[in-house]
């Protein structure tokens, strides 16, 4: 067997075609293992629920409707938490990556102040934190309870996500700054229209990173907003509601989009999970070209 490269025939061996052959048909499955779940649930939620109880939807959907979907915008307190989650999500992924590439252009620059003390007291905070509850009385001192602050600030300073910019901008020629400097452009002039340009492909992967940890963060809503129910984020909404799904099914009997009797509690926990889960997915498409780039060239250098 052979194949054609640059005029010629580079001949395949009987082991190159079946390492290429059992190496697709892992990834065939692996695809396959990793995507089915989310088509499990989906099928489920958008098929008949009488048959969804009964566990006879299996590899197709039967019975198509988006009945459930429609019924969850007459739950009460639904709506709000999406809008906490999604201004959670832009407003503390934006803030996160401005801070990173500040603080990793920084590091990289030799005339910093203690440039390698602030370094390492950035880095060893990945290994080290003081527990829950000293974390709790820090919050509850900086006014950070109860507040929407409390999801932005405390997530701001990403240790891991400064790193991988800092390898990055090193990894950048240093000959595009000092000429820049020699044409009489400031500090900031080079930040915003050489490093930052260059920075993309890592600046996108720390925000996806940053909005998949906003998107599916539940401990900090739980402990901090536990006194105010208008912050509760998605994620802290639908653990409530999948502990509680009977009354929630009587809550969204109460739109009358869905009988009583074809609602069950299967039902409503595969379609809060789906609701979870949807819109982070539609972000990472957009995000996948620069994230593979920037993950790959941000870990050359130590």
């Amino acid at each position: 067997m052979s194949r054609k490269k640059s005029g010629s025939f580079i001949k395949k061996s009987a082991g190159d075609v079946v390492f290429n052959v059992v190496n697709i048909t892992v990834f065939v499955l692996f695809t396959f293992i990793c995507i089915f779940p989310f088509y499990y649930l989906f099928i489920n939620t958008i098929s008949d629920n009488s048959l969804v109880a009964a566990n006879q939807i299996t590899l197709y959907p039967v019975g198509i409707h988006f009945d459930n979907y429609i019924a969850l915008k007459d739950v009460s307190d639904f709506s709000n938490s999406i809008m906490v989650t999604i201004a959670r999500t832009v407003l503390g992924t934006a803030l996160m990556v401005i801070v990173s590439a500040f603080a990793g252009y920084l590091t990289t620059k030799r005339e910093m102040w203690k440039r390698s003390f602030w370094y390492r007291a950035v880095v060893v905070t990945m290994y080290f934190n003081a527990g829950l509850i000293p974390w709790y009385m820090n919050m509850l001192g900086l006014g950070l309870t109860d507040n929407f602050w409390g999801y932005i600030l405390p997530c701001l300073v990403v240790p891991y996500n400064i790193i991988l910019v800092k390898t990055y901008i090193e990894s950048i020629p240093s000959s595009l700054e000092e000429s820049a400097t020699i044409d009489g452009a400031s500090a900031m002039q080079v930040f915003t229209k050489i490093i930052v340009p260059l920075s993309k492909p890592i600046l996108a992967t720390i925000a996806v990173f940053g909005a998949v940890a906003n998107w599916n963060s539940l401990q900090d809503s739980l402990i901090l907003m536990a006194n105010s129910p208008e912050l509760y984020t998605l994620q802290h909404r639908l653990w409530i509601y999948l502990n509680t799904s009977s009354n929630l099914a009587t809550a969204m009997q109460s739109g009358g989009t869905v009988t009583a009797a074809a609602l069950n509690t299967k039902v409503i926990k595969y379609t809060i999970s789906m609701v979870t889960v949807i819109p982070i997915m539609l972000v990472y498409p957009f995000m996948q070209r620069y994230f593979e780039e920037g993950i790959m060239l941000g870990a050359v250098k130590g």
